[in-house]
Parts: C-alpha cells; sequence; structure tokens
C-alpha cells in the first residue's frame, strides 16, 4: 500500500497537520458521520458490484453518494494533470455555488473529504442534525473561499478527534498520520435541478486534490449515483483506465437498514 512516487497527499510535513488513514469500512464511516452528526437514517454501505445488477441490489435506493477507493497511477496522474490544466481554479463560495467543495490540505485525509463531499451535497444535507458538529461546520464553510474552508477544517478538533477515533477502528492495521499511502478517495454526488427536481439533476466528481468540482454529465429525475450513467461517467471510467490493478472498493450513502 505504501508508495514513494505516487503519493497523491501534500509531502510529510510534522509542521503540517495529517490524518490516519481512513479504511473503506461502512461500520466505520457510519460511526463516524453519525458521532459528528449525521442522522440515523443514513448509513454507509458497502457496494460489492458496479457491474453485476444483482449486487447492486443490495443497496438501498437512491443512493445519495458514492465514494470510489482508487489506486493513484502514473496513468491516472497524467490524465488529472493535463484535465486539470485546463480549468482555472475554483473561487466558488456562498449559497450560490452548485456544490459544496474543500480543498485538501490535511495528509492522507481524503477519507473524510469524501465523507464531507457526501453529507454537504445533495438530498444528503437534509439529513445533518442541526447544531451538530456538520452542521456548524458545513454552514461555516459556505460563505469561505476554498484557502479559508481548508483553514477551516485544519482548525476544527472535533473533526480530527472523530477521525482519529474512527480510524483505528479498522479490521486492517492503520498507517501512520505521516505514512505514504497510495489509495485515495473521489466523491461523486448528485445535485438536484430546478426547485422541484423534476429536471434531474446533475452528477458531480468531488475530489479535494482537483482545482475544484467537476461536473461530468446531467442526470434524469429517476438516476441516482448508482444508476447506469452515473457508474459510466464515475467509477467505471477509473477502472478502465488502470486496467489490471484490482484496488479498488466503493462505498455507498443511503437510507439505513437497521
Amino acid at each position: 500500500m505504501a508508495s514513494t512516487n505516487t503519493n497523491p497527499d501534500p509531502p510529510a510535513d510534522p509542521q503540517r497537520p495529517a490524518f490516519v488513514p481512513l479504511e473503506a469500512n461502512p461500520e466505520v464511516m457510519t460511526a463516524l458521520l453519525r458521532r459528528l452528526g449525521l442522522s440515523a437514517a443514513l448509513a454507509v454501505h458497502d457496494v460489492y458490484s458496479i457491474t453485476e445488477p444483482e449486487l447492486l441490489a443490495f443497496v438501498p435506493r437512491p443512493a445519495l453518494a458514492l465514494l470510489l477507493v482508487f489506486p493513484v497511477s502514473a496513468t491516472y496522474e497524467a490524465q488529472r494533470l493535463a484535465e486539470d490544466a485546463a480549468e482555472p481554479e475554483y473561487a466558488g463560495r456562498g449559497e450560490g455555488e452548485p456544490v459544496l467543495w474543500f480543498r485538501q490540505t490535511i495528509r492522507n485525509a481524503c477519507g473524510m473529504m469524501g465523507l464531507l463531499h457526501a453529507v454537504g451535497n445533495g438530498p444528503a444535507r437534509g439529513f445533518v442534525e442541526p447544531d451538530s458538529t456538520l452542521d456548524k461546520l458545513l454552514k461555516a464553510a459556505t460563505p469561505l473561499a476554498p484557502a479559508e474552508r481548508s483553514a477551516l477544517l485544519e482548525q476544527t478538533p472535533a473533526l480530527a478527534t472523530a477521525h482519529q477515533e474512527a480510524a483505528s477502528r479498522g479490521e486492517t492495521a492503520a498507517p501512520d498520520a505521516q505514512d505514504d499511502v497510495d489509495l485515495h478517495y473521489v466523491c461523486f454526488v448528485k445535485t438536484e435541478g430546478g426547485s422541484d427536481g423534476k429536471d434531474g439533476g446533475t452528477l458531480w466528481e468531488l475530489d479535494g486534490r482537483r482545482k475544484g468540482p467537476i461536473a461530468r454529465g446531467r442526470l434524469g429525475r429517476d438516476e441516482d449515483v448508482l444508476s447506469e450513467k452515473a457508474l459510466l461517467w464515475g467509477p467505471l471510467k477509473f477502472l478502465e483506465r488502470e486496467g489490471g490493478d484490482l484496488r479498488f472498493s466503493c462505498v455507498a450513502l443511503a437510507g439505513a437498514l437497521d
């Protein structure tokens, strides 16, 4: 899992904040989100396959967000840099921006970034408990520019504490916060179009390493992040690009089963 040339995070620096990498474990992620203030009506679920309908059927629908964990390869980095080169630095802020996006400045915090993107956008935002840590954080972040949002995350002790506890509960031995890790999280969410949602919505790719949020395409009213089009524009592109590397996994945010 360690790498010296494909680590997606900022360079190791004892003077900068760093998190222990978060395992893609639905139970751990659900507990983390609920501790921060997500309603018990939602939970994180394993996505056992994105190509077999009978396995996708295990996830409650609609799925409100999809988190993909993938290996950061030289092929991916070349594609990312080429796509980002054509885009300006994102400067969105305030209630009018299409999605709430965070730039990642905390080393090895991509799992937390993915979860914040998942609950901070689309219908999931309505399941954040009032006056909770999440509620206060998302409200405080909304009017800020990207650099100020990053500083806010770095200066929120409750976030670091909850993350540390969750990272220690994984099923595998957790790396050190300063370790080089070549696996990365990206989040896909659907934002509703129109005031009544009848116009469908946009599929967004949210990754704190990019220059900003990326609109991947329009989805119909009855399509979610696990619909055929969303999977084709999102995780299946990653799988196709990486060929034989099987270190991919997905989890989805959707209604709780218990």
